[in-house]
């Protein structure tokens, strides 16, 4: 048995990639640069953001001029001017590489401003800003002036998104369910629906985030409450609309109704394949699901999404794949020479048949590529692998693990430990990720006997009751001498009491389970034309966890470095995480803000990252000199960051109540927030509680809170809410609840 005396020091890891760039001599890549002009992009994309960079990413200096929480930051496309937007109403133009002020400018909104942006080709003259008070502006940086005002959302709007291929067009999405396309060139105040969410979706429905794809401007990507992202093509879209001209609608043009569906072709949903079948569990537990951010990839063939409620996603749009599911596996029997990811030279698969991903498995025999054996250095990273896991150290394991994959995308043995390791630690989605790991251990092999039950677990523990007992009997047939195996008697005991439960509940819950309080009359409904697009939604291909988004509705993730090699978020315990795009694994966190940090916008060609959340200021980091001792924003225990985070997305709500009304912290976390200290970011939704609590009841939870019914300043409409997007009650409900009483 191996020793477990203490953590596996980050030293005996084998030699990282960033000391071995490290060692290398770039004056040839400098000369060559210097020589041929052409070769300049690769260069500074290249060395953009390298790993040494990273490791020493650092605090440079604070930018200090709002009043209130700084909700939204963007570069120019030079890079030489920052904008920021507040709380305070105003927008700040900044020289972010000396540090100074440029501009100040109150916009003229009521409220909080959720967005800013510049607008294409406009010498950086033009900048657009949207806000709580429903209304987008568009401001004259020279004279400091707003030049065009509209007021055509009914709901905050949340973001402003623009094309470069379209200079005088821009687009913004708001709370109200709606997507609208604004044209400068034309005389109407007006602004004209692009797409309307509330004719698949119900009313209840709220956009919250867009973006145009930098390099064909035809794509616009769509986040809004649900796990589905939502990706367009905005020329079908007008041809649409074009044909829908006749339709009667007074007021507003709506362009996706329900009497004509939007054609093949025009919209492509994205969606982790685990969260529609969580859905009810997170709302039981009032976990609210939502995108906060979308963006590209810088040459758009990707696609990354902050999940609010969950984790980080990343998207290929090139690639696609459908979510892993799990089809009728049907028994077939083999001699079992190959076992656990070792060579054999037969086999024969179980019969899986997995949802179009490029691969399937069938009856009948399938050759099995002979399992290469992996080199010294991957074999010396297993190892270590290995180690983390007997000890149980599963977040070091998973990376270790993942290093290896990178290196080795073909090993089976390397897929099915990986899964082990996933199931072990348990975080949110690690059973579906486990089950992908499987699939693929698998595909690579037939025979790998432990993938094929740690399949059929992973599908029992993701409520594919059913398919886990197929697949269990699969099991057995394929591998009789492990049949009553001790761990087989458990997944099968386990797997029939799931069953009967399930039977039992089917009976008795005819009129009970959750309910939700909204205001009646307000249509809900899905419609059968997003049902398809739903079911035709395509899986993620990486996920990014250690970080908390739950709190604000606000909170962004983005690419870092010109090849997109790394992955950066905000957290709602205060700290930026940073991720290593192709292996997932942590490589860095940052304090970023006292409270919150929602925005992170790197540099558009430097490594250099402006950072803002609830703290009224600017933050700017780069890499700091070798010289430099190390500041105190470092976040050593990185793991134990994202534990803390783990336990803050899955803590009951009603448990942090009591426990704010006592002042006290939730298992480790530092919970309490009042409404003016989480900002204009919080989400307000609709509450969902059981039966046995009234609404009275959940009224004077929030009372013992510390909260008092005075209304957000966001929009100037009284509501009590209470920790971001886990509850807001309008109110109607707080009526209700006086009627109650």
């Amino acid at each position: 048995m191996l020793g477990c005396t203490a953590a596996l020091p980050i030293a005996s890891f084998p030699l990282p990639h960033w000391k071995k760039m490290a060692k290398v001599n770039i004056t040839r890549d400098i000369i060559h640069r210097q020589i041929k002009e052409r070769g300049a992009l690769g260069f500074e994309r290249h060395y953009h953001v390298t790993d040494p960079f990273i490791r020493r990413l650092g605090l440079e200096a604070e930018l200090q001029g709002h009043s209130g929480c700084v909700n939204c930051l963007e570069w120019n496309e030079k890079g030489d001017l920052l904008a920021s937007g507040s709380d305070d109403q105003h927008t700040i133009v900044w020289d972010p590489l000396h540090h100074k002020k440029l501009l100040s400018m109150h916009t003229g909104h009521t409220a909080n401003i959720f967005s800013v942006k510049f607008l294409p080709h406009s010498g950086d003259r033009i900048l657009i800003t949207g806000a709580a008070d429903s209304k987008v502006h568009v401001h004259d940086l020279t004279v400091k002036e707003t030049i065009h005002m509209f007021g055509d959302h009914t709901n905050r709007v949340k973001r402003i998104a623009t094309a470069p291929m379209w200079p005088n067009t821009f687009w913004s999405a708001a709370e109200d369910g709606l997507i609208r396309q604004y044209d400068l060139r034309e005389n109407s105040k007006r602004s004209e629906v692009l797409i309307d969410l509330t004719e698949y979706c119900g009313q209840l429905v709220e956009a919250k985030c867009l973006t145009v794809n930098p390099q064909d401007n035809n794509y616009l990507a769509v986040g809004a409450s649900g796990p589905f992202v939502r990706l367009y093509d905005i020329r079908m879209i007008h041809n649409h609309r074009k044909s829908m001209k006749q339709s009667p609608s007074a007021g507003v043009h709506t362009f996706c109704d329900r009497q004509k569906p939007l054609p093949d072709g025009a919209a492509q949903y994205y969606v982790a394949g685990h969260l529609p079948v969580k859905l009810p569990d997170y709302n039981n537990r009032l976990r609210v699901l939502v995108a906060t951010y979308v963006t590209f990839s810088p040459d758009g063939t990707e696609l990354l999404v902050n999940m609010g409620g969950e984790q980080v996603y990343l998207f290929d749009l090139t690639y696609k794949q459908r979510p892993y599911t799990f089809l009728l596996p049907k028994k077939c029997h083999t001699s079992g020479e190959v076992q656990n990811g070792k060579t054999s030279t037969n086999g024969v698969s179980n019969g899986i048949h997995l949802h179009s991903n490029g691969f399937r498995l069938s009856e009948g025999r399938a050759h099995v590529s002979p399992q290469v054996e992996l080199p010294p250095y991957l074999e010396r990273i297993k190892q270590q692998a290995n180690e983390a896991f007997a000890c149980q150290q599963w977040t070091q394991a998973i990376q270790l693990y993942s290093k290896a994959v990178q290196k080795a995308p073909n090993n089976a043995m390397l897929y099915g430990n990986r899964a082990a390791a996933y199931m072990k630690r348990k975080w949110d989605g690690d059973h579906y990720d486990a089950l992908r790991d499987c699939l693929k251990a698998i595909s690579l092999n037939p025979c790998h006997l432990k993938a094929h039950f740690r399949l059929a677990r992973c599908l029992f523990e993701l409520k594919y009751v059913a398919e886990a007992l197929e697949c269990l009997d699969d099991f057995k047939g394929k591998f009789p001498e492990q049949a009553h195996s001790s761990a087989c008697d458990a997944l099968d005991r386990d797997i029939n009491a799931a069953l009967f439960s399930k039977s039992d509940n089917a009976e008795d819950k005819k009129g009970g389970g959750p309910i939700r309080l909204r205001a009646t009359g307000r249509k809900d409904s899905i419609s059968e034309d997003e049902m398809v697009l739903r079911e035709r939604s395509y899986d993620y291909k990486f996920r990014y966890c250690g970080h908390c988004n739950t709190t604000t509705d606000i909170k962004e993730a983005n690419f870092f470095g010109s090849n997109a090699q790394y992955i950066v978020s905000g957290s709602d315990d205060g700290s930026f995480f940073i991720w290593e795009k192709e292996t997932t694994n942590l490589v860095r966190v940052l304090q970023g803000d006292e409270s919150i940090v929602n925005c992170l916008q790197p540099h558009p060609s430097y490594c250099f990252l402006a950072t803002s959340g609830i703290d009224p200021v600017v933050r700017l980091w780069n890499p700091r000199p070798e010289s430099e001792t190390l500041n105190g924003r470092v976040v050593v225990d990185m793991e134990g960051a994202s534990q803390a985070n783990q336990r803050r997305m899955n803590a009951d709500p009603l448990e942090v109540t009591a426990c704010s009304a006592r002042n006290e912290s939730v298992k480790g976390s530092k919970w309490p927030l009042s409404l003016s200290k989480m900002g204009a970011g919080c989400q307000k939704t609709a509450f969902w509680c059981s039966e046995e609590i009234s609404p009275l009841h959940v009224v004077l939870l929030l009372a013992c809170s510390g909260l008092a019914a005075a209304g957000d300043e966001t929009d100037g409409k009284p509501f009590w809410g209470w920790q971001g997007n886990k509850v807001g009650l309008f109110v109607d409900l707080i009526v209700k609840a006086e009627k109650a009483s």
